[in-house]
């Protein structure tokens, strides 16, 4: 079983920058890489940024692209996600998520089994 807890959640204006972190339980064996998703009130859950553990390879939604970095610190078995110039759009429950699985690609959710509880991300205007 895997655990992950997020936090740094909270609510910045407009413009402002915001850094989340997902602490997991296990080894990196258990996983892949490493996720991160975020789901706005009606509507679905989208792919914001991906991390691989063993060469960091980094990959990012079109819509945050630019104004996030997402990097990882493989002895603490934690993901970071540092957001910057924060949109209202960008208003949502952010989940991390371990990538246990490896047959498509790292946007899709089904990649991805072990989810944290989320953190809410709240942007105003």
């Amino acid at each position: 079983q895997v655990h992950l807890v997020e936090s740094g959640g909270g609510l910045v204006q407009a413009g402002g920058s915001l850094t989340l972190a997902c602490a997991a339980s296990k080894r990196t064996f258990v996983s892949y890489g490493m996720g991160w998703f975020r789901q706005a009130p009606g509507k679905e859950r989208e792919f914001v940024s991906a991390i691989m553990w063993n060469n960091g390879s980094t990959y990012y939604a079109d819509s945050v692209k630019g104004r996030s970095t997402i990097s990882r610190d493989n002895a603490k078995n934690t993901v970071y996600l540092q957001m910057n110039s924060l949109k209202p759009e960008d208003t949502a429950v952010y989940y991390c998520a371990a990538r246990i699985y490896y047959a498509g690609n790292y946007y899709s959710i089904g990649e991805y089994k072990y989810w944290g509880q989320g953190t809410q991300v709240t942007v105003s205007s």
